[in-house]
Order: C-alpha cells, then sequence, then structure tokens
C-alpha cells in the first residue's frame, strides 16, 4: 500500500562555515522580503490615523514618558487604553525619535509585518526547503487581513511578530540538545511580552507550543518538564512585571485602567478582554451585557467560512487544515521527534486551537482578529506542499496534491463570487487555472517524459498551482493596499467583500448591522444624539456637518476639526492640565491629534467607565485644570449611555452656557455657575 512516510529523514549534521555565499534562496528569501516591505509601505500615508482611539495614545507617549509607560490615551495621563501597552511603547519611540506623524506611526507597523513574514520563512525552511519557506511566507505575505492589519495601528501588528518569532524559537528547542532549556525560555519571554501587546490572546498559541516540545523536543522526558517550567517562568516574568508595577501603585499615582469597571488591570485582564470575550459577559463594553451574537455573527465552525471572516482569511483555511492531516499522515510511525509531526502540532496546533476559539468565542469578535491565523496557514501550507511534492509520482501523494488544489480553486471562486460586479474575470480565471493545474499533476507521471522536459512541465504545473491559490488573496490585498483604512473596525478587500450573510466589509468604519451599539442607529452608522440620520449604507458617518469631532468608532474624526478649534484649545491650553473635556476616546481623539493638547476622555474608549465620577469631574472643574468640554457638531451634546458620561454632560449644559465654534458645541468651563 503507498503511503505518505518519506523513507530517509534529512539526518546530515550541519556543518559551520564562516564564508558567506548569496545563492539563489538567499536572494528569493531578499526578494520576497523585499516585495513585502514596498507592499506594505506603498501609500502607507492614505490611511492617516488609521485607529485615532491608538493615535492618540501613541501622541501622548511621543511627548509624555508616563503616558507612554502607562499607555494612556492623554499626555496628562487621565485614562490608558483598554489594551496592554506594548505596541503603543514601539510607535511611541519612534514617535519621539522621527516626531509624531502618520508614518512615524505606521511604518514600524509595516516593518513588523516584513519580519513576521521572515520568520515564517526561517522556521518553514528550516525543517523543509527553501521552496517551502518562499512559499508560507509569501501566504502570510499576501494574506489581505494581514496586508491590512501590518498597514495599520492596532496590536495586532506586534502580537503576531512575537507569536511567529516564538514559533522560531520552539523549533529551534525542538532541534536543540544542549541549548534547548534557553530556547524554550526565550520562546517563554516573547509569548510574555505578546501579553503585554495584547492581553491573553497571546496565549491561545501556548498548548501547541508546550505539546510540540513535549512530544518532539530532543532532550530526556524529565528534562523537557523541567524546559516547560522554565519556559512558564519566563513567560510569567516576561508579562508580569508591568502588571505588578500597576497594580501595586496606589491609583492616584497612575491613570484610571481605561476599559475595567474598578480601576484594575487584573480585572480588564480576565474581564471585558478576557473570559468576557469567551462567555459573551462584558457588562460595561462596547456589546455591553451576554452573548451579544451582533459583534460577530453566531458562534460556531461556520463563522470563519463565512460573512465578514471569509474574505479576509478563509482563502486557504481548508487547504491548511488538510495540510496539517497531511503531515501527521506523513509522519506515520516515525520517531518521535519526527519533524514533520513536530512541525504539524506547533503549526497545526496554533491553526486549531485559535481557530476554534474564535469560532465559539460569546463576545465581541472582530473580522482582523483572524491575522491570528494568517501565520499558521502559511506554515502548514507550505510545509504540506513540499511533502507532497517530493512524492508526487506516487498516486496518493499526487491525488491527495490535486484534490487540494480543486477544493482551493472552488473556495477562492465562491468567496471571489461573493463581490460579482467586482473584477468579474478573475474568479473564471482561479477556478479554470485550478482545473489545469490538478489535471496536470495527475497526468505528467504518467508522460514518461525526458528529465529536462519533466523539469519544465513540472515548474509549468507548480506556477498554475500558485496562480491559482493565490491569485484571489493577492487580488484583494492589492485593492486593500489602494485605498485608505481608518475607524476602529477596518475591512480587507474591495467594498461588499463578505456578504456571505454577515457584516460587510467595506473601506472601514462599521459595515452591516450588528445590534445596536450605543451612539448607533439601526443601519449600523454612527449617529450623534440630536444630530440627523444615518446613511443607511453600512459606513461610518462623522455627523453634525464638518465641525463634529469624531464618530462612536473613530475614522477620520481629525478632518472634521475645524481651524478654529483647533485654535481655541491650542490657545487655551496653558496654565491647564486637560485643554478640554469630552465624552468618549473616540470623540476626544479627533481633538486631541488635530490640536496637540491632552484631552480628557469622559468615559473611556465609548464613554461606559466610571471615570471620572460627576463629584470629580466637577472637583476637576473647580481646581481650574479643565478648560473646555466640546459637545457634537451641529449643537447637541456627546453622548455616551447612561451613568457618569451622561451625568457630567448634564451638568455642564446645565451650568455652562454654550457658544459654536466651527460649527462644534463648546462650553467654556472657567465660567458659569459651576465653576
Amino acid at each position: 500500500m503507498t503511503t505518505l512516510s518519506d523513507p530517509v529523514e534529512a539526518t546530515r549534521p550541519r556543518t559551520i562555515s564562516t564564508q558567506y555565499t548569496l545563492g539563489k534562496d538567499k536572494v528569493l528569501y531578499g526578494g520576497l522580503l523585499a516585495l513585502t516591505a514596498i507592499a506594505y509601505l506603498w501609500g502607507l500615508s492614505r490611511n492617516g490615523y488609521a485607529n485615532e482611539y491608538y493615535a492618540a495614545a501613541v501622541q501622548a507617549g511621543s511627548t509624555s514618558w508616563k503616558a507612554w509607560f502607562f499607555g494612556s490615551f492623554d499626555a496628562s495621563s487621565f485614562i490608558t487604553v483598554d489594551k496592554t501597552p506594548a505596541s503603543l511603547w514601539v510607535m511611541g519611540l519612534s514617535g519621539r525619535i522621527f516626531g509624531f506623524s502618520t508614518w512615524s506611526m505606521l511604518v514600524p507597523e509595516a516593518l513588523m509585518g516584513v519580519a513576521s513574514v521572515g520568520f515564517v520563512y526561517v522556521s518553514v525552511r528550516r525543517w523543509f526547503s527553501a521552496n517551502a519557506g518562499l512559499l508560507a511566507g509569501a501566504i502570510l505575505a499576501l494574506t489581505p487581513v494581514a496586508v491590512l492589519m501590518f498597514r495599520f495601528n492596532n496590536p495586532d501588528a506586534l502580537l503576531i511578530l512575537l507569536l511567529c518569532a516564538g514559533a522560531w524559537a520552539v523549533t529551534r528547542a525542538i532541534d536543540s540538545t544542549k541549548h534547548a532549556a534557553r530556547w524554550m525560555m526565550l520562546a517563554g519571554a516573547l509569548v510574555g511580552f505578546g501579553f503585554l501587546t495584547k492581553m491573553l490572546q497571546a496565549f491561545l498559541i501556548l498548548p501547541a507550543f508546550g505539546i510540540a516540545y513535549l512530544v518532539a523536543g530532543k532532550p530526556a522526558l524529565g528534562k523537557r518538564l523541567v524546559h516547560l517550567v522554565l519556559a512558564t517562568v519566563s513567560l510569567i516574568v516576561s508579562a508580569g512585571w508591568w502588571v505588578a508595577i500597576v497594580e501595586l501603585l496606589p491609583a492616584s499615582a497612575r491613570p484610571y485602567i481605561g476599559g475595567s469597571s474598578t480601576n484594575s488591570i487584573l480585572e480588564l485582564t480576565l474581564g471585558y478582554n478576557g473570559l468576557g470575550r469567551l462567555n459573551g459577559n462584558e457588562t460595561g463594553s462596547v456589546g455591553g451585557g451576554t452573548g451579544n451574537a451582533g459583534w460577530g455573527g453566531a458562534a460556531g465552525v461556520q463563522r470563519l467560512f463565512g460573512g465578514e471572516f471569509a474574505s479576509q482569511i478563509a482563502w486557504l483555511l481548508p487547504a491548511a487544515l488538510i495540510a496539517t492531516v497531511v503531515l501527521v499522515v506523513a509522519a506515520g510511525k516515525a520517531p518521535r521527534t519526527d519533524r514533520k509531526r513536530a512541525f504539524a502540532l506547533l503549526w497545526g496546533g496554533w491553526l486549531v486551537v485559535t481557530g476554534l476559539v474564535f469560532s465559539y468565542m460569546q463576545g465581541i469578535i472582530h473580522s482582523y482578529y483572524m491575522i491570528a491565523l494568517a501565520p499558521a496557514i502559511g506554515a502548514v501550507v507550505g510545509a504540506a506542499m513540499a511533502v507532497l511534492w517530493r512524492r508526487r509520482s506516487e498516486w496518493l501523494p499526487r491525488t491527495t496534491l490535486a484534490g487540494g488544489i480543486l477544493l482551493t480553486a472552488g473556495w477562492s471562486f465562491a468567496l471571489l463570487n461573493q463581490t460579482p460586479s467586482w473584477q468579474p474575470w478573475l474568479r473564471w480565471v482561479v477556478l479554470i487555472t485550478g482545473v489545469i493545474a490538478a489535471g496536470l499533476l495527475m497526468l505528467l507521471p504518467e508522460l514518461k517524459l525526458h528529465r529536462t522536459a519533466a523539469r519544465r512541465a513540472g515548474l509549468f504545473a507548480a506556477t498554475l498551482l500558485a496562480v491559482s491559490a493565490l491569485a484571489g488573496p493577492t487580488a484583494y490585498s492589492v485593492e486593500t493596499i489602494s485605498a485608505a483604512h481608518a475607524g476602529a473596525l477596518p475591512s480587507a478587500g474591495p467594498a461588499g467583500a463578505g456578504g456571505m450573510g454577515g457584516m460587510g466589509g467595506g473601506r472601514g468604519g462599521f459595515g452591516g448591522r450588528m445590534g445596536t451599539p450605543p451612539g448607533q442607529n439601526g443601519t449600523g452608522t454612527t449617529q450623534q444624539p440630536g444630530t440627523g440620520t444615518g446613511t443607511g449604507t453600512g459606513t461610518t458617518q462623522q455627523q453634525g456637518g464638518p465641525g463634529g469631532v469624531g464618530g462612536f468608532l473613530g475614522g477620520g474624526g481629525t478632518s472634521g476639526v475645524s481651524s478654529e478649534l483647533v485654535t481655541l484649545l491650542q490657545n487655551g491650553a496653558k496654565g491647564y492640565t486637560w485643554a478640554a473635556a469630552a465624552v468618549t476616546a473616540n470623540g476626544a481623539a479627533p481633538l486631541q491629534i488635530a490640536s496637540g493638547e491632552p484631552i480628557m476622555a469622559i468615559g473611556g474608549f465609548n464613554g461606559t467607565d466610571p471615570a471620572p465620577s460627576l463629584e470629580e469631574f466637577q472637583e476637576l472643574v473647580a481646581q481650574g485644570k479643565i478648560h473646555y468640554f466640546v459637545g457634537s457638531g451641529g449643537g447637541g451634546m456627546m453622548g455616551g449611555r447612561n451613568g457618569t458620561s451622561s451625568e457630567i454632560a448634564t451638568w455642564v449644559s446645565e451650568n455652562f452656557e454654550s457658544q459654536t465654534v466651527g460649527n462644534t458645541t463648546v462650553y467654556d468651563l472657567s465660567t458659569g455657575t459651576g465653576a
């Protein structure tokens, strides 16, 4: 019976050479990184400040070390963003060195993407081949959601870089006998720093990392267990030092922890950004309540294959699942340390565990989270392709490879068919090319061609295979690069992608109907209280005319801040801790970015954090620390939900006179009955 097991495992020891040679593989690797860098940097400034919520915090960190360390939203450090601050540290340092701008903020994100592709390449190449590494790296580089997020300022870019580096470290640990403990401790430290980037999401890969080393590591079992303990200690130290500092400091010495209801980083970690994401119990968050199915659609395995998620990540997801099985079967009864099995446990485990969590979590989930699957998809597909391609003369590997091509081509056809009016010819090219590639693979071994002709025919078939598999995501990625993206919920690909029963993608902002979060109407558009109606188009709309100060989900808000308002804030900032206050961070962000002055974000991200209380706000006003209160464009007060932010807005409107500055309502808190 034909099997997929390789009869010979490469076991020759590596020789150490001090002479550097520039071979074909290195040139191709350099070309991959160069092209990735060009793609990620091309027209980067069109994304502007991207997610203005994080951009405001980057700006604050570029001027205040306290704000930088804590991840504060404003330079006066009233409240933090609702994540741990590692990604802000990188962008903030860049802002300090080069000056705060869209380029200084976004270029580090793009370079993180290039480095992530590099780590995937070296990890796959080490155990398989250079060609397998090139394919794996190219898949990551061309995944639409990866292209989107490596050109954006959300924390995901740094998280993916750290996890890719961690997987590479585990690969080195599995290969090593003498230094395995060091490599595992490095992996633990990298994942720990990933926690400081995006909290508990970084830990989703821990089962894969631990099981892969425990099964395939070279040292004896007892030593492997000790090494895992050391890696865990390294992780705890790497993740815990900042948390310990924040928890031990008195609240008066640090900013309020945004996203928490008790001013605690531990509560934020285990609540809103932890268990709440799994069980949906995120009271006080954007979705609020329990099990808000509107954010991300219904839970289940179908989530990743439909709606808003499919066009972002699922192009090669079916192939990746098959590839994981192929690697396990190829290992067969090989020794415990077999690399194919270890690779399936490491990268396939990453893919399966993370994918299942994303599929079944009941809390808030957004399509851009899917970037966490992209490195694993690229790695297992690249590795399995190398295994199958070497054995393509045999019936079972050849049939498996051809079947995978047909499945991928058909699935790409279905995804491209989500936007039938966008490049309608492309889906047919993908499908026809896939059919021809599969046919050639099945036919060529039977033709008994001369070696040179067989090599050329095989190269032609491989080219068709690559075109069929990558044309769809590449086209979506090119479209993503060519369009501007901003706001809290960006989406890759052409407008209207992701219409398979879920949320529309668009160019950023809010697409589709997902319940009615605070400040939104039923059409899925952002609407300030008392300022008209939404467009019904599924896009974020700044309400209240040209003087508006940004919508609930941010994005493009700085363009709505008038020069008159900027001048007022800059001239009125002297002698005050905060030039102004505004309800929600997304209302305050465009004001802060445009003026360069600290703006207090009442209630944090969406106005639901109990900070400050009405009494605390009144005391700050009495002490002369806040000069203005900025309402919505066109005259109304910027709302939020009922709570302290609503109480503060009401108190201001009842005790201070308003003025219109550039079509924006502003209250001078230095005058009036409440002062």
